[in-house]
């Protein structure tokens, strides 16, 4: 019952899955060297979560894992313009041999000045060419400041997951 968390480093993805796991903010300014596994706990089910290291070395791994989980959640970086199409052109390889793993793609840092609002992060991942035969969501998300609760988006992302989960099973 894994969900896999991918994204380019530096997206967000840690902060986002401690954000989800506890309800409350901690900004993770370590890179993941590696893998980062979390269970969180909801009233239906356990999740399962494993983060991948966005890093150039350890995107080899991830195709790897995909055949065996049953979400992916891609994190990206609303407010990195330069690259969003290299997160792009890696989201589109990642999906291409999968047509129904279900897809969610948190559009993370919207908080920061200068970030791409959710029509121009689904126009830069170009979202409309994926096709229609597989649920794909798009949620604007933030981690705020350290030590307050969640946001509304991200209690949002982490009910939309927990129901993929659900029905996947």
């Amino acid at each position: 019952k894994q969900i896999l968390v991918l994204g380019l480093d530096g997206a967000g993805k840690t902060s986002v899955l401690h954000s989800l796991a506890t309800n409350h903010v901690k900004r993770s300014v370590a890179p993941t060297e590696g893998f980062n596994a979390i269970c969180i706990n909801t009233e239906e089910s356990q999740l399962e979560f494993l983060e991948i290291g966005g890093s150039e070395s350890l995107r080899s791994y991830w195709k790897m894992y995909l055949p065996k989980v049953l979400l992916l959640v891609y994190v990206v970086d609303s407010a990195d313009h330069a690259r969003l199409p290299m997160a792009k052109q890696l989201l589109h390889q990642l999906i291409q041999s999968n047509s129904t793993l279900p897809v969610v793609v948190l559009a993370n840092k919207q908080d920061l000045e200068g970030a791409y609002c959710i029509t121009d992060i689904h126009d830069a991942l170009a979202l409309s060419d994926i096709g229609d035969e597989r649920k794909m969501f798009l949620i604007g998300t933030h981690v705020a400041e350290d030590g307050s609760e969640i946001s509304s988006s991200m209690k949002d992302a982490k009910e939309l997951i927990a129901q993929l989960v659900l029905e996947s099973q």
